[in-house]
């Protein structure tokens, strides 16, 4: 079951914080402690931060938030699931919950950016300020990377911001257009 933010009892957003931190502890940007998941997780519910958890009984099994940043673009931020619970369908349906209601809202486009400051992708380590264009189109994991998921729910890698986590760490922008 998939339910707004908003409806999670104190116990349901602790357990929504742990797993922002534990789905992405493998990126050096990322929610290292439990005090820094929860302080992101408390700022989705409600006004410019929205987001929806996938539930199973009273566990939060993930969720995906996102920033009404743009009148018709919305930044998917963040979409997260229990790595136990990772592979099961679980995100590419917190994603398609968020599609629709984003498209409900009038929002045409869908964006978010996918840091590779880990060495995930053939992108990281290289000079994305000489032959960019190049380098996107040859984009392929090398450690696994959530681009590749992204690409199966029909989004397009867009862009790039270089060295956006430290030097060969780029941020890789990609959209899907929803409506």
């Amino acid at each position: 079951m998939i339910v707004p933010f908003e409806a999670l009892d104190a116990a349901q957003r602790e357990q929504a914080a742990l797993i922002l931190r534990d789905a992405l502890a493998h990126m050096s940007s990322a929610y290292a402690t439990a005090a820094e998941a929860r302080d992101e997780a408390a700022r989705f519910g409600g006004g410019e931060h929205i987001a929806f958890a996938a539930l199973d009984g009273n566990a939060v099994l993930g969720w995906v938030g996102a920033i009404k940043v743009y009148d018709h673009a919305w930044e998917l931020h963040p979409l997260v699931v229990a790595p136990k619970r990772q592979r099961s369908g679980i995100g590419t349906a917190l994603c398609a919950h968020l599609e629709r209601h984003a498209a409900a809202q009038g929002v045409l486009t869908l964006y978010l950016g996918t840091d590779d400051d880990y060495g995930g992708t053939t992108l990281s380590g290289t000079d994305l300020f000489e032959d960019t264009f190049a380098k996107i189109a040859a984009a392929a994991p090398v450690k696994g990377h959530a681009f590749t998921f992204y690409e199966k729910l029909g989004w397009k890698i867009v862009g790039v911001i270089p060295d956006a986590n430290g030097r060969g760490k780029p941020d890789i922008m990609m959209a899907k257009r929803i409506a």
